[in-house]
Order: C-alpha cells, then structure tokens, then sequence
C-alpha cells in the first residue's frame, strides 16, 4: 500500500513506466506486422514453418509484455489520476487497458500457438484454393474455430463466444446489433436488387470487357495511389493471391493487390480500397506514432475508408471522367471507344455473382451476410468446417440466385478464417454504412464532393476526412467519431438512402 500512495504522489515513475511499455509493444508489433504483411508474399514456401514460429515467439513476448502483473498496477494507478494526465496520456490508459483485458485470461502459450496456427493455415488455405481442396483446409478451420471458442471463454466465460470476437472487431458490437443491421439492409437491398433485375432499363457491363496487359495495370495502379494522394514514399506497392493493407507505421504502408488480365476494373477498385485504408493509417496524428494509439480504431472504421474510395469515390458518376481518362493513357487503343458514361455503367452494373471482392455495392452486403449466418452456426456448434461448402451454395442460391460451382470460387475465396478473424467480415457492410453517413456529413458541411471527385483533386475530402476521422487513430471509438462527425449516432439510414437514390436511377426505377 505504501508502495501505491508513494506512486499516486508522484506519477512519474508510472509515465516513465507506460512509455517504456509503448516502446516495447511499438516494437514487437512492428516485426509482428512487417513480417506477417510481407512473409505471405515474399517468402518462399519452404519458409512458412520457420515465420510461424517467429512470429509466435514475437507474439509469445507482446502477450508477457502487456500482461505483465506490474503493467496492470501501473495502468491502475494512472487510470484513477486522470486529472494529472493529458488527453492523450488518458487515451493511452483506456486503449492498453482493454488491450491487455483481452488478452490476461488467455496463456502467452496459447496465444503464441494461435499465431502460429493461422500462420500454418493461411499457407495451407492457398494451397488448398489454388487446388479445389477444401478437403484439406477443413481440418485447420475446426482448428481455428476450437481455439477462438476456447480464447473467449477465457476471456469471459458469461459471455457468447462469437460475440467477444465482434466486439473486438467493432467495440460496442454484438449480434443483437448486427442482427438488426443486417435486418435493416436486407430489407432494402432483397427487393431492390429484384427490382434492378426486374427492369427492361439495365446499365450494360459488358463495355469495359477484354484483355489488359498486366504491367500496365500495376502502372496504372500507381497513377490511382496519386490520385488518391498517398504518401508513396511510405508506402509499399506487392502483389498478392487476396488483397489486402498492412504495414507497421505511419511511415512504413503495405498495400497488396492482384491484376487480372480479363478484368481491368478488378485492380482498379481494389487498389482505390486498400488505399483508402492505407490513407487512414499514414493519417493519424504523429503524436501517437510510437503508442496504441496508432493505427485505426476499429475494422468498421477501417472499411469506412476503404469503401469509401472504393465506392462513393471511385464507383461515383462524378470520378468517371478523371477514372476513364487514366483508363486511356494506358490503354488508347482498348478504350477509344468506351464512354466516362459507359464506364459508369460498366463498373455500377449489379450482377450477382460468386466473389465478393468483385461484387457490385448492392449485392455486396449479401455477400457478407453469408458469412456472418455461417460464422455464427460454426461458433454455436450447429455446423462444422465439413458443413460449409454445402451452407455456402445454399445460402449463394438463396441470397443471390447463384449456383457455386467449386470451392476455390466459394468458400475457399477468402483468406479471413485461415487468419481466425471471426467476426471481421460484418464491419464490411458497416463499413459501407459507415461512409455513407460520413459522406452525407461531409457534404452538408459545404465539401464539394462531385466537383473534388470530377477534378481528381480529392484534397477537400480527405481534408474532411483527416479532421474528423484519421487523425484521432484509437484515441476515439467509432461510435464518438461517428457522433461528432455527423451530429448523431450511427444510423443505417443513409446507407439504405444511398443505395435506393443511386440504384434507382441506373435501372430507371419508379421512385
């Protein structure tokens, strides 16, 4: 007790303590996030098992680091001085306490074998969707189910197992939430979509079809990053089977995308959405650079600006003009005939389909409620790795009239469950909801989003954007950036709004 009122006296020691373990932490999440950003697409095959077992070794040393029984005192002690610290001093408190809540109750060794399975199986989920081999990848996904049900029970033996793992992912979110969410959306787009499907006006997607040379692609991709006004000499451009951002800093950004030469526009909105993410990570205020406070504050967030560039950006009719005329200056002769007004068409056509990273804006939250009804069977016990494929088709056939024909083009697509990120793919949809309420704000506050996006000079945007989203990095939850930034809480309203204004009017529906 002595020892605790000599620290309440004097604080010092207890700062000095809290940024030793922000330098600590600030360095094993660095090799953390480089090697696994980078592992994946660099490393030869043969070097899966040697990276697994690095980087559960790193994990191994993040769990002891934050969990250590002296942290938890010294965040205690600070926790009950706030008057004495700074905003940001208190922020630090806040966000490394629940980081080290979640993580406490769960072994360093369980964590580390955690890292080192999903390593193991993210090799072994490419292997097996290059393959048609769901047979293979199944026993790893049991795996990974069996330890993420066991790492929440740890963490909170009252509580649903699935819901701990959509709190993480989106602080305040559980499955009453995103039951009535999901409700909300499928309201709107269920008979939406019919109706787009149902009308003799369709926009055409065929004009943008036929064969583009890869390299041109990935040079074209470059000119979208500038576009889109990333720091490039932060930022590092690979390529990779499954899109994706990573990277350790602010100063250090991995994006990674793929090209397809019979798919021109798959590149473009993928390398739009991960630079939207890209944008939020080299964005937050310097001031947390080295803290927990780095980084985005929530997946929810994160996809806000990935499909916010992706969609309300790059899909928009106002960016047509400036995306076509990049479209041309690397493919004149393929494009001379093609329209701004026909790309629109093109890249805005909703067609249901197999593969969710290529999915149109209003087939797309189906796509993700697929997989939250599966992930949800698979963490209630109703239904195994085996069941998936099966729960997969009938849910495509269900939800988008589509017939799966393998696995490699269903359930083997994406690479989320081999990581064990449960309770990831529903901050997608609310990511989109998200971005449409930001967006609806940003333009009631006087940015000229048509004319920013027609210029190609985004600079308003992501002006608006930094000010009231970027900058704050974890030092605000999503629910207090949505809040101050739009004037009221979340509402999926101007998402359902969005979707009907804009899809209304590319299939010339009656309003």
């Amino acid at each position: 007790m002595a020892e605790v009122n000599a620290a309440l006296s004097n604080p010092r020691a207890d700062i000095e303590a809290l940024d030793m373990l922000e330098r600590t932490l600030f360095s094993l999440n660095y090799a953390l996030d480089e090697i696994g950003s980078l592992g994946s697409i660099i490393d030869p095959p043969k070097a899966t098992a040697g990276r697994s077992e690095a980087l559960a070794e790193l994990e191994r040393a993040r769990v002891l680091a934050l969990c250590d029984p002296d942290v938890g005192d010294v965040l205690k002690r600070l926790a009950a001085t706030p008057e004495l610290l700074s905003d940001v001093r208190n922020a630090q408190v806040r966000v490394l306490t629940r980081d080290r809540d979640a993580l406490v109750r769960i072994p360093a060794e369980e964590q580390a074998e955690f890292t080192k399975l999903t390593c193991e199986a993210e090799e072994v989920w490419r292997r097996a969707k290059s393959a048609n081999d769901w047979a293979s990848f199944a026993p790893y996904l049991d795996r990974i189910v069996a330890a993420r049900k066991s790492m929440a029970a740890s963490r909170d033996p009252e509580r649903d197992p699935y819901d701990v793992w959509l709190d993480d992912y989106e602080p305040g979110c559980d499955r009453a939430f995103y039951d009535r969410f999901f409700a909300q959306v499928k309201d709107c787009v269920v008979p939406l979509l019919a109706d787009c499907m149902a009308s003799p006006s369709k926009p055409k997607h065929t004009y943008m079809e036929g064969d583009y040379d890869v390299e041109r692609q990935w040079a074209l991709a470059r000119d979208l990053i500038d576009i889109e006004g990333l720091d490039t000499q932060a930022l590092w451009l690979g390529r990779t089977e499954h899109p994706f951002t990573g990277g350790p800093s602010s100063g250090f950004v991995i994006i990674a995308s793929h090209a397809y030469e019979n798919d021109v526009l798959s590149n473009v909105f993928s390398i739009l959405h991960e630079g939207g993410h890209a944008l939020y990570e080299q964005n937050v205020d310097p001031v947390y650079r080295m803290t927990s406070l780095k980084g985005g504050t929530s997946m929810g967030m994160h996809e806000a600006q990935s499909r916010f560039f992706e969609n309300l950006v790059g899909r928009s009719e106002a960016f047509s003009e400036p995306l076509h005329a990049a479209l041309m200056k690397h493919f004149p002769g393929r494009l001379s005939r093609v329209t701004p007004r026909q790309l629109y068409f093109s890249e805005n056509s909703a067609e249901p389909g197999l593969i969710r990273t290529e999915a149109d804006e209003l087939t797309y939250p189906l796509h993700i409620l697929v997989r939250y009804e599966i992930e949800q069977l698979l963490f209630s016990g109703e239904a195994t790795a085996a069941d998936v494929p099966r729960l997969w088709a009938e849910k495509y056939r269900a939800y988008l009239g589509v017939s799966v024909p393998d696995d490699t083009h269903g359930a083997l697509q994406d690479t989320h469950w081999a990581c064990g990120d449960f309770g990831y793919f529903p901050t997608y949809a609310l990511g989109s909801a998200y971005g449409a309420q930001l967006k609806a704000a940003m333009v009631a506050s006087g940015v000229d989003f048509d004319g920013a996006c027609a210029r190609a000079d985004l600079a308003p945007i992501r002006a608006w954007l930094h000010e009231n989203v970027w900058r704050w990095g974890r030092a605000k939850d999503p629910a207090e950036i949505i809040e101050a930034a739009c004037g009221e809480p979340f509402s999926p309203v101007y998402y359902t709004d969005y979707l009907t204004e804009k899809f209304s009017a590319l299939y010339w529906l009656e309003a």
